[in-house]
């Protein structure tokens, strides 16, 4: 008997338009031009990459993104629990992608303690 592959059910987006301005927003910060001056802001500001709720709070994906301050956390805020479920999925993908090299750089940010 083969094992069988974990497949992730399919969760409707609710709000589709704001999912999808904020999931652009953090599609840009994780762009590789973008990405180092994203974790740079981080550092700066004393936040580890997968503190999500901190860095809408101190705007760093909007700088990163070059949105106006507020714009990812009131997208954020905006959406129904299962919307905001899939965005902290997708924020959490993206910063696995980061090349080894910067994320090497930046490794006290991707640290657990």
């Amino acid at each position: 008997m083969g094992t069988a592959k974990f497949e992730q059910g399919v969760i409707k987006v609710e709000n589709e338009r704001e999912f999808g301005d904020l999931k652009t927003a953090i599609e840009k910060a994780f762009a590789a031009e973008r990405v180092p001056k994203y974790l740079k802001e981080l550092e700066r500001r004393n936040i580890r990459v997968r503190n999500l709720d901190a860095a809408f709070a101190a705007d760093v994906i909007d700088r990163a993104a070059g949105n106006n301050g507020g714009t990812a956390r009131s997208l954020y805020n905006s959406l129904p629990v299962s919307d905001q479920a899939q965005v902290r999925e997708f924020y959490l993908s993206k910063l696995e992608e980061v090349d080894r090299a910067v994320r090497a750089k930046f490794h006290k940010l991707y640290q657990y303690y």
